[in-house]
């Protein structure tokens, strides 16, 4: 399984308003900026987050984006599913999602396994577990 940069990118605006979550809407410029990333690239990623529920939009002078839920209730899973469709590695390593008698094979539990932790792991980080190891993340200066 690839995670594209959408699924990266994605993440990264998605880290920046659970951080900024009950202050003032975030401008995605300012994302941008902050991460030397294409404006016009992250514009196209808050399209389907917006759709999906995950993220609100603002107009105006003080508009910008903010989280929809609070950021204990969105998941790595919920935003990396929205930017990249199906999670499972395994779907395509079989090419059909329907089940046929190849699928009882005794290597399939591996596929299942791998299915399976890659959901779980995506599913128990939250928005807010991440900005707490941001905030706890300590610098280590080594000369």
């Amino acid at each position: 399984m690839l995670i594209s940069t959408r699924s990266r990118y994605g993440l990264k605006i998605m880290y920046e308003l659970a951080e900024k979550y009950g202050d003032q809407p975030v401008f995605l410029k300012d994302i941008a900026v902050a991460h030397g990333i294409s404006e016009k690239y992250l514009s196209k990623l808050v399209i389907p987050l917006r759709g999906a529920g995950l993220i609100s939009s603002f107009r105006g002078s003080h508009g910008g984006y903010a989280l929809a839920r609070e950021p204990r209730a969105i998941t790595v899973r919920e935003i990396v599913q929205v930017l990249e469709g199906e999670l499972s590695p395994a779907t395509g390593a079989r090419g059909s999602s329907q089940r046929g008698p190849a699928d009882s094979h005794p290597t399939e539990g591996v596929w299942s396994l791998l299915d399976k932790t890659v959901y779980d792991t995506l599913e128990n980080v939250t928005l807010e577990s991440l900005v707490q190891t941001g905030r706890n993340r300590t610098i280590n200066y080594q000369i």
